[in-house]
């Protein structure tokens, strides 16, 4: 197949485009190359790839900006769907679309479904809702892929952020009252080829197996990383002040991808273990 890939640089677009590249033809598009906040750039992208699908991992991800910048995490995360919908209307395209598991507001007190009600906290999750919503209504063929926590080897994130801040500092203090499933983004490009592949449609829930709050999983960090001397202290989401509310439980159910693809993605701490040594290079 011929695949375009939006949003090719960034954590989760490079790994689409090296697990894809080995058994399609993959064309990859970023910033500086079209703009998905106008429908002609991105009519262009798409007229210039013709592509059978279009794999959108493109998006405004900083989630205290957005409170700030509520227009422009819109504009790309809601208006930039819709323009992408209408650059493949009239065309046998399928769009797979990346969303988050901040459009839940973690009241349920159990792992999420592709059935239940979304009700976002914070702007971000809203934008990557309102953008859900017109893919919903698109009478094309496409995949929304919903997911958590994600990290990987190319861009910032969790993982690294934890390393670095531990080789500088002795007492780290981190968020135990939010739980979710930290996310190999290698493992969903994974799990993403595999949608494509089996020509599929649909929402369907992927994260790495398991649940943690990210006191839990900077523990797990530092301790896979062998890095001792590092005292973590518990704390509560208000003590950090941040901008964006935060669901205190995202956990998300990847039953339905398990029961129609067969294949389950491994438990979060394996692919920890696998991260840092694979990308990171860290020996034990």
């Amino acid at each position: 197949m011929r695949l375009l890939v939006l949003g090719h640089r960034g954590m989760l677009g490079c790994d689409v485009m090296e697990r894809l590249a080995a058994h399609h033809e993959v064309i990859g598009r970023d910033v500086g190359d079209f703009d998905l906040t106008d429908a002609d750039s991105c009519r262009k992208v798409v007229d210039d790839a013709d592509p059978q699908v279009v794999i959108n991992c493109a998006a405004y991800t900083d989630v205290d900006g957005a409170e700030e910048n509520r227009d422009l995490s819109f504009a790309v995360n809601a208006t930039g769907v819709a323009h992408l919908c209408r650059a493949c209307e009239g065309r046998e395209v399928k769009i797979v679309h990346l969303s988050t598991d901040y459009v839940f507001d973690g009241k349920k007190g159990d792992l999420y479904t592709e059935e239940d009600l979304p009700s976002p906290l914070n702007t971000y999750g809203a934008s990557k809702l309102a953008g859900e919503e017109l893919l919903r209504k698109w009478p094309g063929r496409f995949i929304l892929v919903r997911t958590a926590w994600l990290y990987g080897k190319n861009g910032k994130n969790f993982v690294t952020t934890i390393l670095d801040k531990a080789r500088r500092e002795r007492h780290l203090r981190i968020v135990d009252d939010q739980i979710g499933s930290p996310t190999y983004t290698w493992d969903l490009a994974g799990a993403i080829q595999l949608l494509i592949e089996m020509d599929v449609t649909g929402i369907f829930h992927v994260t790495n197996r398991g649940l943690c709050s990210w006191y839990a999983f900077a523990k797990k960090i530092l301790e896979i990383a062998g890095i001792n001397g590092v005292k973590i202290e518990p704390i509560k989401s208000y003590e950090v002040g941040r901008k964006a509310l935060r669901p205190p439980f995202s956990g998300l159910s990847s039953r339905k991808f398990t029961q129609v693809t067969g294949k389950t993605l491994r438990f979060w701490q394996a692919a920890l273990d696998d991260f840092l040594s694979r990308d990171l290079r860290i020996v034990r």
